[in-house]
């Protein structure tokens, strides 16, 4: 009875939990003022090769509750507060898989990347991804989750896009508000990060970024409010860089004003790790906590309480919110954690969603799925055998295995040449023998370089196989941003081997499918023609292999839909011009405990909202595969957008009927978007607005889908008048199959100009940005 009570708590809405308040308010006031700077400061991390515990209280906490956790907060036992810990991240639980002197192992799930993710368009499998990954976090006794993250996709040469959900806020804002509610529903808290405008790992400590009021409220903060509103977050993240000369951890316009004010966020702000310069103006700002934590931050709190530069009022503000996160964590309820997640379970929510986030690209002629006379697959390509589950950083995860695409075909029934595969196996075994060790745990080791294979050894798979299956593989991560040349583009040796192989294998007839195992977009254009069929797998965690099978032998019907743009040329991305800026120095700067911050920079965003489709769609830009695109083995007809009302009043409904009239069962991503009156602001030629994924449709089937329009939907942000204001005039609404694929549209009208929303104007001095406009 006592755990059902707990757990009945712990599952309580985050509105009524956070009526904690007046308590977290007494145990503060009940505080001495170093307890209060040490619950603000955390307490140091423990990695490999770094150990940099913060014992500046004095009290000599340890940190080994979670080995391989991000950190932890300070412990008061006298008033009942226990540390509570946090560990990375975005695409699963990442803690060590082993201990010293212990049997057991601590192997968290790998899931899908976060781009994979929001490429499934459904909301319902990502709260269920969520579940699990909260299950998890509960279960190895962390209380907050470092995740998710939702920056946006402004480019696709950003190292961490792969944390990432999209190019547009949208689309990010719903996916995150699903699993930030799938991982909250265990009782245990999130952080969602980075907040805001970090897109990019090039000097992210010291960069600038420049940016106009209106497109850090559309494209940059527009995702996170959505979060906020529809998932209660406990805590969030700040980001490493300034906005408009600023270091976000030390702006209160953006955590008080607009993250606390206007949007109503209830929980903490915490510091990415190390980030930020001045201790006293975070606090000040809203940036509740400090991590990982060091003993000069804590003396420099000390220090500046000392001499009246940091008041009681905000010292209180900042503890009460911590505390009254830590009144609702498994810590405080003396929760008896397992370390036994159902990982069993969960590879089987992971493989599903690895299989619903996949896009089919290409599929000539009907090349896949592979017919029932396939069976015997020759698979090239070093990731056919080494396949990247996930990125490098902190969205790394440690999981028990990892499924290759080969052992995913075996599983599925296919066989695979063997002297193929030991020719693989023994370069690829040699090559990694041959690399230099890790300079750090987080360090992006270089990738093994695509083996020159011969012809007689093409022509022999010719002869052993029904069909090819030719791999290319991407890796990123933290701390750098991806290069176009032999990154974005193809390899020398990737062009020769696409070649080689699909000129042996159609001289045969026989057919060439290519996978895209990679975290980021790729140029796809100049090769494409060369396969029968492209799978866009992205990096689809450990049940990878399993889940890419599937798609191939046709137990599963594709349904993923891009959530970022595949350019024709990495020149036509609005933003190819200024990424990832320039360098205002050439001296590095070094933190005050030794670690290399960057170079003193900047970058702007000329390029203002059009960023993604909107610039694409807007400019009359060519892609190689729009937003929103993917392939499916079946058909969709879309009827009549019927709208509820010829006028806005309020609200307008919108519903169409989506009728599977292909031979298979599948699903449809439907895509809602919404063409604005532009007499007073440019606006781009349409933007996403809402989007609905279908049930599993039987051939025959039909589903109604709805959307309903509320006034936020309308109104662009004017910066003038510091508020959102929607335009009189007539309105498109746009449903189609991708951005480029508008099935059918209807117009309603609105009346009068709505001000939506009235915001807090800008503080300090912002130097204007020169923006693009479309035609």
């Amino acid at each position: 009875m006592k755990f059902f009570t707990v757990s009945l708590l712990l599952l309580l809405p985050l509105r009524m939990l956070f009526g904690q308040t007046n308590k977290a308010r007494e145990i503060v006031s009940q505080m001495t003022t170093d307890e209060k700077i040490g619950l603000v400061v955390g307490m140091g991390m423990k990695m490999p090769g770094l150990n940099l515990e913060n014992n500046g209280t004095g009290v000599g906490q340890t940190m080994d509750k979670v080995p391989g956790a991000a950190g932890s907060t300070f412990a008061i036992p006298r008033l009942g507060i226990p540390n509570t810990v946090v560990a990375d991240g975005p695409a699963g639980l990442r803690i060590l898989p082993t201990r010293d002197n212990d049997k057991n192992t601590y192997y968290a799930t790998a899931w899908p990347i976060a781009t994979l993710l929001a490429s499934s368009w459904d909301t319902a499998l990502v709260e269920q991804v969520g579940k699990g990954m909260g299950n998890e976090v509960k279960e190895y006794g962390v209380d907050i989750l470092l995740g998710p993250a939702l920056n946006i996709h402004r480019n696709p040469l950003a190292g961490r896009n792969f944390e990432y959900y999209s190019e547009d806020p949208v689309v990010s804002g719903n996916i995150a508000a699903a699993m930030v509610n799938g991982i909250q529903s265990n009782g245990v808290g999130t952080s969602v990060k980075h907040f805001a405008a970090n897109n990019q790992e090039t000097n992210r400590n010291q960069v600038n970024t420049i940016l106009s009021q209106r497109a850090l409220r559309e494209i940059y903060l527009r995702g996170f409010e959505i979060l906020i509103k529809k998932a209660n977050p406990w805590t969030v993240m700040s980001s490493y860089n300034r906005i408009n000369g600023v270091y976000t951890s030390e702006d209160y316009n953006l955590l008080t004003n607009i993250l606390r004010k206007e949007w109503g966020f209830k929980g903490y702000v915490m510091t990415d790790w190390f980030g930020g310069a001045d201790a006293v103006a975070q606090m000040k700002a809203g940036n509740d906590l400090l991590m990982p934590g060091t003993a000069i931050q804590t003396k420099t709190l000390k220090d500046a309480y000392a001499a009246g530069q940091l008041t009681d009022a905000v010292l209180n503000e900042n503890a009460e919110r911590i505390v009254n996160i830590i009144l609702i964590s498994p810590a405080y309820q003396h929760y008896a954690f397992s370390n036994k997640p159902d990982l069993e379970g969960h590879a089987k929510i992971a493989r599903q969603a690895a299989a619903e986030g996949a896009i089919l690209l290409r599929n000539d002629k009907a090349s896949l799925p592979l017919n029932k006379q396939v069976k015997k697959i020759a698979a090239f390509g070093n990731t056919s055998y080494d396949l990247i589950s996930g990125g490098t950083g902190s969205g790394d995860v440690n999981e028990a295995y990892t499924v290759s695409l080969v052992d995913g075909l075996k599983n599925a029934g296919f066989s695979i040449p063997s002297d193929l595969q030991q020719l693989y196996e023994n370069y690829i075994r040699d090559a990694k023998a041959k690399m230099p060790p890790k300079k750090f745990f987080f360090e992006l080791p270089p990738p093994v370089a695509e083996m020159e294979i011969s012809d007689e050894a093409i022509n022999a798979a010719v002869t052993n196989a029904d069909a090819a299956l030719l791999t290319i593989g991407r890796n990123s991560g933290e701390f750098q941003d991806r290069k176009k040349e032999n990154d974005f583009m193809l390899t020398d040796k990737e062009i020769t081997l696409i070649d080689k192989v699909s000129k042996a294998f159609h001289a045969k007839g026989k057919k060439l499918i290519v996978i895209l195992n990679t975290g980021g977009v790729m140029e796809v254009a100049s090769w494409r023609d060369k396969a029968d069929a492209i799978l866009l797998a992205w990096q689809g965690g450990q049940e990878a292999g399993n889940a890419i099978a599937d798609i191939l032998s046709g137990k599963v019907t594709p349904s993923g839909k891009l959530a970022t743009t595949f350019p024709v040329n990495y020149e036509d991305v609005s933003s190819s011009k200024n990424f990832p800026g320039k360098n205002l120095s050439d001296t590095q700067v070094v933190s005050s405990i030794g670690i290399p911050m960057g170079y003193p920079s900047e970058v702007t965003y000329e390029e203002g909202i059009y960023t993604g489709y909107r610039y694409y769609n807007s400019f009359g830009v060519k892609t190689a595969y729009p937003f929103g695109y993917g392939l499916s083995y079946t058909t969709f007809n879309y009827g009549p957008l019927k709208l509820s009302a010829p006028d806005f009043n309020g609200t307008i409904t919108a519903s169409m009927e989506i009728t599977n009239t292909g031979k298979v069962s599948g699903k449809e991503v439907v895509q809602f978007y919404l063409s604005a009156p532009a007499a007073k602001m440019d606006k781009p030629k349409m933007e996403l607005k809402g989007f609905a994924k279908t049930k599993l449709l039987a051939p025959g089937q039909m589903q109604v889908i709805t959307w309903t329009i509320r006034p936020d939907d309308l109104a662009s942000f004017d910066t003038n008048a510091s508020a959102w204001v929607a335009e009189a005039g007539n309105y498109t609404v746009k449903a189609g199959a991708s951005s480029e694929d508008i099935r059918k549209q209807a117009v309603f009208s609105l009346k009068k100009e709505l001000v939506t929303e009235k915001c807090f104007p800008v503080m300090g001095p912002v130097a204007p940005v020169k923006q693009l406009k479309p035609f």
